[in-house]
């Protein structure tokens, strides 16, 4: 079976644009976020923990080239890969000091083999002089970029339970800012939020389509260790069934625009972080019955997209 006929598979599309497999470095850097800082808020999102949703990562204190060297050894000898992706994963990148920012994506792009930097942050950290500087390095460096924002939900009530601290209209602000800059975009999104209807599914896929994101990263809901969403988890709130987050995400991939590219169909979270995830199975159990879901009833991306 070839998934690139269910939907745009990411591999393929790195693939098919270097001519080889890419595989992402993942780095830490010193930023926070304003939902934590007390410029917006403390607490930061209810699904999100101490590590800003970057789990696993080398220590910050190493510089930017010293963990692209010890990940790019790591994977070389895994994979035999010679291409990669600086990937700047945990809380919001851009809401670090301008001076540091710089200096840290230009490390990364002037380190060998770095083809790419992918670049998380969220939709009210974004600033033109962020773009501005980023165009510049980009062509300087002739590294492509893309920036990730996590919207999470195209409902703004839902979005105030998340305690996202910013709105619909600051993501549709942010994603034209990128877009129409030539930069590439990124969007994160969790498909079966229990405060979500069906219908935010389908204005979802609207407002992504309409924003012309390049490449969507869908995550299923999670409950990781200290935050505000295990406390609610414990006590009572009712999740998604595994069915749920199949029947809305194959409701999403249907309405997309096929030309979008989807990085992931469902995220995970390490065990040692995690209170409940995936219906407590393997990620993969549950992407595989999305994909068998989706050809046993001829499913697939832009099914029912109209322009």
């Amino acid at each position: 079976m070839d998934l690139n006929e269910i939907y745009r598979v990411y591999s393929t599309y790195l693939k098919n644009k270097y001519g080889q497999k890419v595989y992402k470095l993942p780095v830490n850097i010193p930023c926070s976020c304003p939902n934590r800082d007390g410029r917006k808020g403390t607490q930061g999102c209810i699904f999100c923990g101490g590590s800003g949703s970057g789990f696993e990562l080398l220590s910050e204190n190493l510089s930017v080239s010293e963990q692209l060297l010890k990940n790019k050894e790591l994977i070389q000898r895994k994979y035999k890969a010679n291409k990669f992706i600086a990937y700047f994963q945990s809380f919001s990148n851009t809401y670090l000091n301008f001076d540091l920012f710089k200096r840290f994506m230009t490390e990364a792009a002037q380190f060998d083999n770095i083809i790419e930097l992918s670049i998380s942050t969220r939709p009210d950290c974004i600033e033109y002089k962020h773009i501005d500087f980023l165009n510049n390095l980009k062509e300087k460096t002739n590294t492509n970029i893309t920036i990730e924002l996590g919207l999470q939900s195209s409902n703004n009530k839902t979005l105030q339970i998340l305690n996202r601290q910013h709105t619909v209209e600051d993501y549709i602000n942010s994603a034209q800012l990128i877009k129409n800059n030539g930069l590439d975009l990124c969007t994160h999104i969790i498909s079966d939020l229990p405060w979500d209807s069906k219908e935010d599914i389908v204005n979802l896929a609207n407002l992504l389509n309409e924003t012309q994101t390049d490449f969507l990263k869908v995550h299923s809901l999670y409950v990781e260790r200290g935050t505000v969403l295990e406390k609610l988890y414990n006590n009572g709130l009712e999740l998604l069934s595994s069915n749920d987050f199949i029947e809305r995400t194959i409701l999403l991939l249907e309405l997309l625009n096929p030309n979008i590219v989807i990085e992931r169909l469902i995220g995970r979270i390490p065990e040692k972080n995690c209170v409940y995830a995936n219906w407590q199975q393997s990620w993969w159990k549950i992407r595989d019955l999305m994909i068998e879901t989706m050809v046993k009833n001829s499913n697939f991306q832009g099914r029912r997209y109209t322009r």
